[in-house]
Formats: C-alpha cells, structure tokens, sequence
C-alpha cells in the first residue's frame, strides 16, 4: 500500500479493522487536538485568541481538566474568563439587558475549539479517504473489508463524498456501494441479533443459545450514535 504523509494516518485508522474507522479517526484528531492546545500551541498569541472568543464544549473541557496539566488549564481560563468578563458581562451595564451580549454568549456556548478543529481537520482527511480509495486498489480493499461504518458517519461519508470537491460518476457510485453494503451488512446483524436477544425472553426458549445477541443493546447504541455507552468499559 503506498504511503505518503497524507496516508499514513488513514492506513493507521483503517488498519485495525476493528469496529468504524471514522471513529477511530474522531478519537485521534480529538486526542491529538487537545494534546495540542494543552502543549506549546496555549502561548500562541492567534490561538489564545480563538479559545478565549470559542471556549470549549462540556466535554473538552473534561478532556483537557482530565490530562492532569493543571496550570496550562488556568492558563488558557484566566483569559477565556477575563475575555467574558470585560467584554460580555461588562459590569457597567446597568439597566434592560443587552441583547448583542446575549447573543454572543449563546453564541460562545454553542460554539468549542476542539470541536471546530475536529471538523477541519476531518473534512480533509476524508480528501484522502476518498482519493485513496479511487487510486490504491490495496486501500479500497481494505476500506471495504472494515467490519462496519456507524450511521452518523456513513451519512457524512455519503454527503462529503457527493459533496463539490468529492468523488463523481462511476467513482461515487463505487465508493456509495461499498459504503451502503458495510453499514447495511452490519445493520441486519444488528437487527437479527436484537430480535433474537427478545426472542430470548420468550418462556419456550428457555436454556436457549443466546449467540451473540447479548451486547446487541450495546452495539446498536454505538452504530446508532457512534459513541460507546458509558457504562461499557473501553
């Protein structure tokens, strides 16, 4: 399989063959992301500005609390914090409230410099997923022998894909059909194995063979949602 430094980490993603490799793909640009705003990138005058106008979603900011480095996490919230205090909740704003302040609070809330770069930075992984998979048969194989791709990510495969700057004629109707037959495969198993975990419950079925139906709750949520349950221990 060639590898260039743009596949590289693409070959590393779908190497593994274990569970959706646009997951794995999230988890190591979101690990590398946060690794990357807690490191030497914190003291860049153009990114302190971007995570004191963006913040960080709820679970961002978890992720980076999480990594233990304690004063680069005061760090980046001394000025996030002062950046909300002198410019959004100003304290001589005295009377009715101030509507372009509120706004721009919703605005921040909803807004996460993690996520943003996540997305970025998959956008243009998928360039390569896709012209990988037209231009390496020894990738194409092994994109199609990957055991599934979740919902969430199938339908931004389809739409990144049919996208301008994506795949066109026999080239997307290719990458469409190996992509519909690894979510729709692995969604009948699904399904087959939830009505047989049902079916179990069933009195006459008693001392039954469960085959592998009992995580199919599990499995389902991950496919429906690409995210593990909590309560699963990864």
């Amino acid at each position: 399989m060639k590898e260039t430094i743009c596949t590289i980490p693409i070959n590393d993603v779908f190497g593994p063959k274990d569970g959706c490799p646009i997951c794995r793909l999230h988890d190591m640009l979101e690990q590398n992301y946060v690794d990357y705003i807690l490191g030497a990138a914190m003291m860049e005058p153009d990114v302190r500005t971007e995570t004191n106008e963006k913040g960080f979603c709820t679970k961002h900011f978890h992720m980076m609390v999480g990594k233990g480095r304690r004063l680069q996490n005061a760090l980046i919230l001394e000025t996030h914090l002062e950046r909300i205090m002198t410019e959004l909740l100003p304290e001589r704003v005295k009377g009715k409230p101030d509507k372009k302040n509120i706004e721009a609070l919703e605005n921040m809330q909803k807004s996460c410099y993690v996520c943003d770069k996540i997305s970025w930075g998959t956008e243009h992984m998928l360039r390569t997923v896709f012209s990988s998979f037209v231009s390496d048969p020894d990738f194409k194989r092994l994109y199609e022998q990957q055991p599934f791709i979740c919902l969430p990510h199938y339908t931004m495969l389809i739409k990144s894909a049919s996208a301008k700057g994506g795949l066109k004629g026999a080239e997307l109707a290719q990458f469409y059909k190996s992509t519909a037959e690894l979510s729709g495969k692995y969604l009948k198993t699904l399904k087959d194995d939830v009505s047989h975990y049902c079916k179990m419950y069933d009195y006459r079925n008693r001392g039954g063979d469960w085959g592998n139906s009992k995580d199919s709750i599990e499995r389902s949520v991950e496919f429906l949602t690409s995210e593990r349950p909590e309560y699963i221990e990864k």
